[in-house]
């Protein structure tokens, strides 16, 4: 794809090159554990083996840590971000327990390592206030201070946090959160395991993979890779159409930056009791300013394309809460991919012997790529892990059949959009910089036209499993509804479960 087609925003953490060694993979290789993916989960749980001696290679279709992870905001915050008092109605008090144990500890591990390896990367411990919403009822803060002692939490019960307009809100503390700069301590991981032989193939795209009796082989477009075992990263799944993809579900997800003066409020995480919560927290800046990232108006990926209206919402939040805040330095957009249980598929994958997976983080993908790098590492290894049943990528759950039927509707809806018909009546009318879906006959084509006048048209089927796509204005990309892949404007495959790129259409004739 050539560069400048590939206009998706930009984030605060995005100057940093966390693997400037890597290049395209040239000829066949050989390792031990080939790592598909390069965000936090991949490279850490390529950090985790090579520790212990395993040769361990990690291939990504773009640049290294150049997806999700790095549209992060980077809270370290281990308790459920769908409510400990959710997660405990639905699957158990004892998994939300093990589920907060193995979230907290993921939290630990980046201290250690980056104490250990000396990554400097401004990890800090500090506390996490989720607030009562203005006017809201605070009946949900009892309920989940109630939740969280349950599970071994520690928790702090308290009126106000020092936002404008709070004074009066109800709070929970949670000592001993965590946050810091993603791609700074990625960068750290990543020369740490180049100094272990393990190696950092960018711009690879993975084809196929396939398994024989205690080997994996990972087809790519630059050769194959032979090993004994695979972990698969790459935010959703690229090995199977649907045994994960139906219980789980994309959002896309928005957060901006702004300065603000050192020290004009306290260094925290903040999040409120609204659904889609609002976000907050502090990133080191020049010394005498430093960003104010806020995060929040998710939206089921590809069922708006609104990005201008939410981030004047997000804005006038933060202003409302935080007039502290000085000008925009940074918006920008992610995908989340929520479960029907709130957890995550870390594990072997279902039907496989030697192929792991590691998806569905939910809002919580730092520590969750964290925590799975501890599992999935034991697992190949042959070590016990008592979080693995929390995470079982084959687990059923009764009680989530609700949030099953919920999400899969989207696809049925989906699917039905083939017979509407499209956004403009003809090619004719679509405007420079903008992209529309057009039928033409009985296909429908996703059309993007540059500021030149140059026509890009493609299929407007996901080369996933089919599903009609959306066009996505802010990111100028076409997003995938059904499973949450993106395609740029020349139909290369950005984003996980599609790896083809869509198919030239012809426009008409």
């Amino acid at each position: 794809m050539t560069p400048s087609l590939d206009r998706r925003s930009r984030s605060l953490w995005m100057t940093v090159d966390v693997a400037p060694n890597a290049r395209a993979m040239e000829g066949d290789q050989s390792c031990d554990v080939v790592v598909v993916g390069s965000g936090i989960a991949g490279i850490s749980t390529a950090y985790e083996l090579a520790l212990e001696g395993q040769r361990v290679i990690v291939v990504d279709r773009g640049p290294i840590a150049g997806g999700i992870t790095a549209r992060t905001s980077a809270h370290l915050a281990p308790l459920c971000d769908d409510l400990t008092s959710a997660m405990i109605r639905l699957r158990g008090e004892d998994t939300a327990k093990l589920f907060y144990e193995s979230q907290a500890a993921a939290v630990d591990r980046i201290e250690e390592i980056q104490k250990k390896e000396e990554i400097s990367c401004d990890f800090r411990r500090l506390d996490g206030y989720l607030f009562q919403a203005l006017n809201t009822d605070s009946a949900i803060i009892d309920d989940e201070l109630e939740a969280v002692r349950k599970v071994g939490a520690p928790v702090h019960r308290l009126v106000g946090v020092p936002l404008r307009h709070c004074k009066d809100q109800h709070v929970l503390r949670y000592p001993r959160q965590g946050t810091f700069h993603p791609l700074k301590y990625l960068a750290g991981l990543a020369a740490a395991i180049e100094s272990k032989n393990g190696r950092f193939y960018a711009g690879t795209v993975v084809q196929r993979i396939e398994e024989s009796e205690g080997a994996v082989t990972v087809t790519t477009d630059r050769g194959t890779i032979s090993a004994q075992a695979a972990v698969v990263a790459s935010n959703s799944p690229v090995i199977d159409r649907f045994a994960l993809h139906t219980k789980m579900a994309p959002y896309r997800t928005y957060a901006m930056a702004f300065a603000i003066k050192r020290d004009a409020i306290p260094d925290a995480l903040y999040w409120d009791t609204l659904d889609p919560y609002h976000y907050v927290r502090l990133q080191p800046g020049d010394g005498r300013s430093d960003f104010l990232i806020v995060g929040g108006a998710d939206h089921k990926t590809g069922e708006a394309d609104d990005a201008d209206v939410r981030f004047e919402a997000l804005e006038a939040w933060t202003r409302n809460l935080i007039p502290a805040a000085q000008e925009v330095t940074h918006r920008w957009s992610g995908q989340v991919l929520d479960t029907i249980d709130y957890a995550g598929f870390i594990g072997r994958n279902p039907g496989s012997r030697n192929i792991y997976v590691h998806t569905g983080d939910s809002g919580q993908g730092i520590t969750h790529g964290v925590a799975g790098s501890l599992i999935n590492s034991a697992l190949i290894l042959g070590h016990k892990t008592k979080w693995a049943d929390v995470y079982e990528p084959s687990r059923k759950t009764p009680s989530g059949i609700g949030n099953f039927l919920s999400e899969n509707a989207t696809a049925v809806k989906n699917f039905a959009e083939y017979l509407a018909p499209g956004e403009l009546s003809s090619i004719e009318e679509l405007k420079p910089d903008h992209g529309a879906i057009v039928r033409q006959g009985l296909s429908k084509i996703a059309a993007w036209r540059d500021v030149s006048g140059r026509l890009y048209a493609r299929s407007a089927a996901c080369t996933h499993v089919g599903c009609h796509l959306h066009w996505n204005s802010f990111e100028t990309c076409w997003d995938c509804p059904c499973h949450g892949s993106h395609f740029a404007v020349d139909g290369t495959a950005l984003n996980a479960p599609a790896i083809t790129p869509l198919a030239e259409a012809k426009v008409g004739g």
